[in-house]
């Protein structure tokens, strides 16, 4: 009986050291939690600068000086030059922000090369990245694009169909809808050194009836 009690007594001392151990990790796993939710939500406050992920092309939001470079598993980014712009263009009650543009040179990872071919055959590239606002101050939609066509002092033109980041920027915006994100043109590598200007012309501002409400209008951006 005596051996007995002793059995029982040991299992349950063996038991509390057990709890003991375990409970601390617990706790830094919560707060470690906890740590993750206050980040979200200060992503979330500060919306207006946050970096949309975009699925093809790296995330360059770091890169703010010449020569520096970004690998990720989607490639590598490097920056060649950049211009904060910062203007905002009224087309009636369309609110149009160009923050930056930016020149890069880019090398896709090789899982990734066929989505870029109908645009280049270069398995690298330069291309030209305009980072926008869409703001649609009315209370009922519009169908406004923010470049339908582009250019650049070198001869490049292009249309909306070549921009490379299909971020869903062109078509309808919702009344009170705010649209941010990058459009992305490729430009020839040995020419785009001697970039000193590109030339975007937005599309016409129509109505849910494609009723035309707003002219086009025509930037010109300095490097």
């Amino acid at each position: 009986m005596k051996q007995t009690l002793i059995t029982i007594l040991l299992v349950l001392l063996l038991t509390g050291c057990s709890f003991v151990s375990i409970q601390p990790n617990r706790d830094k796993t919560d707060s470690k939690t906890e740590k993750i939710s206050t980040d979200s939500k200060k992503i979330s406050e500060d919306d207006h600068n946050a970096y949309y992920n975009n699925p093809q092309v790296t995330d360059d939001s770091t890169l703010q000086k010449p020569g520096q470079s970004m690998t990720d598993e989607k490639g590598e980014a490097t920056l060649k030059a950049i211009k904060p712009i910062n203007s905002v263009y009224h087309l009636g009650e369309i609110e149009f922000t160009i923050k930056e543009m930016k020149l890069l040179h880019y090398r896709p990872d090789y899982s990734l090369i066929d989505y870029f071919h109908p645009l280049t055959e270069a398995e690298e590239f330069d291309f030209i990245k305009i980072n926008v606002d869409i703001n649609n101050k009315s209370k009922e939609k519009r169908n406004f694009a923010p470049v339908a066509l582009f250019e650049t002092n070198t001869g490049v033109k292009m249309d909306w169909k070549q921009d490379m980041y299909l971020e869903h920027l062109n078509g309808e915006i919702e009344g009170n809808q705010i649209k941010r994100g990058n459009l992305g043109f490729i430009v020839d590598q040995a020419e785009s050194k001697k970039i000193e200007w590109i030339q975007i012309l937005t599309s016409d501002v129509f109505n849910e009836k494609q009723e035309r409400l707003e002219e086009a209008q025509k930037i010109q951006l300095h490097f």
